[in-house]
């Protein structure tokens, strides 16, 4: 019954998507379609994502609590002039993977699941876009298959072992544990869903307004995918060690974003980040917090273009 209503959810989102279309058109025109949602199967199970554009591709790869629809902001944007993959990553909607006590719910599964997504797509290298764990996964894709790639740009990732040795970093590692991850745990042995994504956004993006400042539409798409978020929070080692010497491997051009009230935690991680990239650029979103793409589409569209149109 579960999978059946979000399938119900899924068709009512692009019924929607019609009718603003219709009800912005004077009648001369037709809306265009919306996307087609298609899957494919790799590593034992099936991703969604959609294909839109044609020219050199451009992979999004979303955060927690986000799936494919996260990037609706960029996806006609970066469609004029390239190929514009968005996929929802294992766990999110609207794949139908189950959570389960031996699962694998650190990143390292989910690099494995790009690069095979990438080979199965059969495209050539291409310009990945990851936001938080999305930019973790595109990262650790990245110093593993360097061959499939040709630019990175990151948002924010929560690579945590690079404050390692930083002055503070420890107590800043330590604060996202107990103000993030613990108190998202405890909500979900309550089985109060809702809590849990509120208690970790606040602690992600810094503010308690945060949730319930997003749109309908992006605070539905979270509760439609806290089932990683479930997992994850329950693991030990969530974040796999990438040190200095590993990112120093990465030779294509890196794109560093954060927001300009971003948090300390995130904010240090990529200082640290451009620290130890050769090949990395940074830039600063304004007028948002981690959630770079969903608090400011206008400029982070203009930033990640601006970037990927000099390769």
């Amino acid at each position: 019954m579960y999978f059946v209503m979000k399938r119900i959810s899924f068709s009512l989102f692009f019924l929607l998507w019609l009718l603003i279309w219709g009800a912005c058109n004077d009648g001369q025109n037709y809306p265009p379609s919306p996307p087609e949602v298609k899957a494919v199967f790799i590593n034992g199970d099936s991703l969604h994502y959609i294909d839109v554009g044609k020219g050199d591709p451009v992979i999004f790869v979303h955060g927690s609590l986000g799936d494919y629809r996260t990037w609706r902001a960029q996806i006609d944007v970066f469609a004029k002039k390239y190929r514009v993959i968005a996929y929802s990553r294992r766990y999110a909607y609207p794949n139908t993977q189950v959570i389960n006590d031996t699962a694998d719910y650190t990143v390292a599964p989910h690099a494995k699941d790009l690069a095979a997504f990438i080979k199965a797509l059969g495209l050539g290298p291409v310009h990945l876009v990851g936001h938080s764990y999305g930019g973790f996964t595109a990262l650790i894709t990245t110093i593993d298959h360097p061959e499939l790639v040709r630019s990175l740009t990151l948002g924010e990732p929560p690579v945590a072992s690079l404050l390692d040795g930083v002055r503070g970093g420890d107590t800043l590692v330590n604060n996202f544990v107990t103000k993030v991850i613990l108190p998202a745990a405890d909500a979900f042995r309550q089985d109060d869903k809702e809590k849990a994504v509120k208690l970790f956004v606040q602690g992600a993006w810094g503010d308690s307004a945060y949730f319930s400042g997003f749109s309908k539409a992006d605070r539905e798409i979270m509760m439609d995918n806290t089932l990683e978020l479930r997992g994850a929070v329950f693991t030990r080692n969530l974040f796999p060690p990438v040190f200095c010497e590993d990112l120093r491997k990465i030779k294509v051009p890196v794109l560093l974003l954060q927001g300009d009230r971003s948090s300390l935690f995130s904010t240090s991680i990529v200082k640290q980040l451009d620290r130890c990239m050769d090949s990395s650029e940074s830039a600063l979103v304004s007028g948002s917090s981690h959630g770079l793409e969903l608090e400011n589409p206008l400029e982070f569209n203009e930033i990640v273009l601006g970037f990927i149109n000099r390769l």
